[in-house]
């Protein structure tokens, strides 16, 4: 066991990255790497990171190779926000961070798992570290694609791209280190597109799964403009039910953690100002968190949805591939007779559209009522 085994259908990746640690000619200061949701770009950064600190070159064993995983090396730094953006602040203290040599390892390794939330602010302050980097820190910029950087950042960083995974290599992925049943694991590789931290809560967790049908359901019965209210409704209703499922435990554990570390009674009515203060201040940012979660929750939703209209394309132009949705076939051929393809392009249009307003900050449950509009289909099939 390496610390690229995980790293899943990416061999030009893991030769690239494998090749910079070998071959300090071969690295570089700052990396900037790309790719779709779920293909793997923290997972490659952290297996990056560990294979710098390694002796051995990312054995996947040792203590460096372990710290640098997990994110508890001494200089394997793991930024990823929990807000909507990463404050100049926050960009700041990574600079300063930069300037001090590595306490224990080879190299300093500072990893932004979001660097496309860096505000222009932020990625200002960036810069001076980028243009003039130190001997032995390293940058690794993760983000869904070049575009998504500021031109300033992206144009100081090598750029190395990921691929979405193939679904077998995913289901192997959850099958080995998991242990999720091989057929449970290809359905659930499949209805994530591929997407690892998805696939795995939907081969988990049935109510996840159960969410996911009722999206995939939805496109059948917007047949008129009460209908598609109640279609965005569900859709901001399911993201928030996800969002609340994976928050409400981690708050407060996050709570009592803090009121520990404090010294203060949790049982306790009241409590100091100091502890109040502290605990405003979590608040926030779990509020802050909670925004941009539920908004990636939506985001998924969407993406969900666009998943059924694509296979009723496949279906409706007769293109012999793997159907996302395979356990909701009787679906995605009814709903390949009531529109025709130019109708289902339209319709992955519109929800194309509503992802991109949602990014600009359009209130997502505006921007769901005027795509539901537009996905209005026949009350009954066209053959």
């Amino acid at each position: 066991m390496s610390v690229w085994t995980d790293v899943i259908g990416q061999p030009h990746v893991v030769r690239t990255l494998g090749e910079a640690v070998s071959d300090p000619a071969a690295n570089t200061h700052a990396w900037l790497l790309t790719g779709p949701p779920g293909s793997g770009r923290s997972t490659a950064a952290r297996a990056f990171a560990a294979a710098l600190e390694c002796p051995r070159g990312g054995c996947g064993e040792c203590t460096e190779c372990r710290t640098a995983l997990d994110g508890s090396h001494a200089d394997v730094e793991l930024v990823a926000t929990q807000g909507l953006s990463i404050s100049v602040k926050e960009a700041r203290r990574l600079t300063e961070l930069a300037q001090r040599r590595p306490s224990v390892g080879a190299w300093r390794v500072i990893v932004i798992e979001d660097a496309d939330r860096l505000t222009e602010q932020a990625a200002d302050a960036l810069l001076k570290s980028l243009e003039e980097p130190t001997a032995r820190t390293i940058w690794l910029l993760c983000a869904p694609s070049v575009e998504d950087v500021i031109i300033t950042i992206r144009s100081r960083s090598r750029h190395l791209g990921l691929r979405t995974p193939p679904p077998e290599a995913v289901a192997e992925l959850l099958s080995r280190r998991d242990g999720i049943d091989p057929e449970a694991a290809l359905a659930a590789a499949r209805a994530a597109q591929s997407h690892v931290g998805l696939a795995r809560r939907l081969a988990r967790d049935p109510d996840a799964r159960a969410r996911r049908d009722e999206i995939v359901a939805l496109p059948l019965r917007i047949t008129d403009f009460g209908a598609a209210m109640a279609a965005a409704d569900a859709l901001v209703q399911v993201a928030g039910a996800e969002s609340g499922a994976s928050a409400a435990e981690r708050n407060a554990a996050e709570r009592e953690k803090l009121l520990l570390q404090l010294g203060a009674d949790p049982a306790a009515r009241t409590q100091p100002p100091a502890v109040r203060s502290a605990l405003t201040q979590l608040e926030k940012e779990q509020k802050a968190r909670a925004t941009r979660f539920t908004r990636d929750m939506v985001d998924r939703a969407l993406i969900d949805l666009a998943s059924t209209y694509r296979d009723a394309l496949m279906v409706s132009v007769g293109a012999q591939v793997d159907l996302v949705n395979a356990s909701q076939a009787a679906a995605v051929q009814e709903l390949a007779g009531r529109l025709d393809p130019p109708g289902l392009l339209q319709a992955l249009d519109a929800i194309g559209l509503a992802r991109t307003r949602i990014e600009a900050n359009v209130p997502p449950q505006l921007a769901l009522e005027a795509m539901a509009i537009s996905l209005q289909v026949p009350a009954v099939s066209r053959r």
